[in-house]
């Protein structure tokens, strides 16, 4: 394949994980906006939150069967269109009930785009010869940061959510459509079967789908419970509690773009092992702090420890599936299982015991992908003149 050609979907590929991220960003900054709209208390909008989770784990297992039928540069292109376009339906909503399902079609859509862009990076890092996917995921991150922090100010200066939503979707449609132009055009082979409809994760990457589900879980636990952790247990100030999440958040989109530089070198099994110890320590950390500085550096560090691991399960199921796509739509459907079951799993253990003790389960699960590492070092079959000819520029 031309250098300038996959260069070019290199550069397409981040630039898709940035604007999938960003359109997470700009939705998160308004919640509070779109709660007030819709006249819907705590426990309510709780309820509402969990349509997207919902709705992305009953469509992405169908992604590969999209990706098989249209082609995963088309499939990725118009899905990312649309859910940039969906961007401004929530904030649209008159009443909870519409928000419900409103959020349930917003996270179909983020799953089965998730998994399109996920494939794309799993083949342009095989076509490049090394490792990327770290990366593009900190991409994810940054684009996120971005659409957060435009979001915010949009907020500050009390800008209609329906305006500000609006708005950015139209932007992020636009640069979408142009950036989906370089992606790779993937296509089975003439003889390959087609996936089922609703394909459940194959046996051989079960192992995967657990490693990405103990990091799920961590990264959610902390990003939703860090700053509560800090002021109940450590009496932390609102202001330092606040900023547990900030110096959480900083330190895995770090890692992130720091990732495949340290994956080179030291290969998928050392670094998620090294990973893993260093969300284990910061576990550790979190369990037994009573003073705001070691719970920070605990949080630090379970998101340093954190930041790869995903990344490297995706691609090692990318790799071990018959296709890409395939394989990303199992790992994400048990990894992002764990994203909706964490944050509710570390209050209801808290309610029984502690927060110290939520977070101990939390550490167990780091433990794991420490334990589990050594999966990771399964490679993938070499590539065969026709599977290499059925990506074409």
């Amino acid at each position: 394949m031309d250098s300038r050609v996959l260069g070019r979907a290199r550069v397409a590929v981040a630039l898709t994980f940035a604007i999938h991220g960003a359109v997470s960003g700009a939705f998160a900054t308004r919640i509070p906006w779109i709660q007030e709209h819709v006249h819907a208390g705590p426990g309510q909008l709780g309820l509402a939150l969990l349509a997207p989770a919902v709705g992305s784990l009953i469509a992405m297992p169908m992604a590969g069967r999209m990706s098989h039928r249209f082609g995963n540069r088309p499939t990725t292109r118009w899905l990312l269109a649309l859910w940039c376009l969906v961007l401004a339906f929530p904030a649209l909503a008159p009443n909870l009930a519409a928000l419900w399902v409103t959020l349930l079609l917003f996270g179909a859509v983020a799953g089965m785009c998730d998994v399109g862009m996920n494939a794309q990076g799993i083949v342009a890092e095989q076509r490049l010869g090394r490792s990327i996917m770290s990366g593009l995921h900190g991409m994810w991150s940054v684009g996120g940061l971005v659409g957060g922090g435009l979001g915010a100010l949009a907020a500050h200066f009390e800008v209609d959510a329906r305006l500000h939503l609006a708005a950015m979707a139209a932007l992020l449609l636009v640069v979408g459509v142009v950036v989906g132009r370089d992606l790779l055009d993937i296509r089975p082979e003439e003889d390959e079967e087609a996936p089922a409809h609703f394909v459940l994760p194959p046996r051989r990457i079960l192992v995967f789908g657990l490693i990405g589900f103990c990091a799920i879980f961590g990264e959610s636990a902390s990003a939703d419970w860090c700053a509560v952790y800090l002021k109940q247990v450590t009496g932390a100030s609102p202001g330092l509690a606040a900023a547990s999440y900030t110096a959480f958040a900083f330190t895995m989109a770090a890692g992130r773009l720091c990732g495949d530089m340290v994956v080179r070198r030291l290969g998928p099994v050392l670094t998620v092992r090294i990973s893993g110890l260093l969300a284990t320590v910061g576990g550790v950390l979190v369990v037994v702090a009573r003073t705001p500085l070691p719970a920070i550096t605990g949080f630090m560090m379970l998101g340093v420890g954190v930041a790869v691991v995903v990344p490297l399960a995706f691609t090692a199921a990318g790799n071990a599936a018959r296709t890409p796509s395939e394989g990303v739509a199992g790992v994400a459907t048990i990894s992002y299982t764990s994203g909706f079951v964490a944050p509710s799993a570390i209050g209801g253990i808290a309610a029984q015991t502690s927060l110290p003790v939520s977070f101990g389960v939390v550490t167990t699960l780091m433990v794991a992908v420490l334990l589990l590492a050594g999966a990771l070092a399964r490679r993938p079959a070499p590539l065969t003149p026709a599977s290499d000819a059925a990506t074409r520029p």
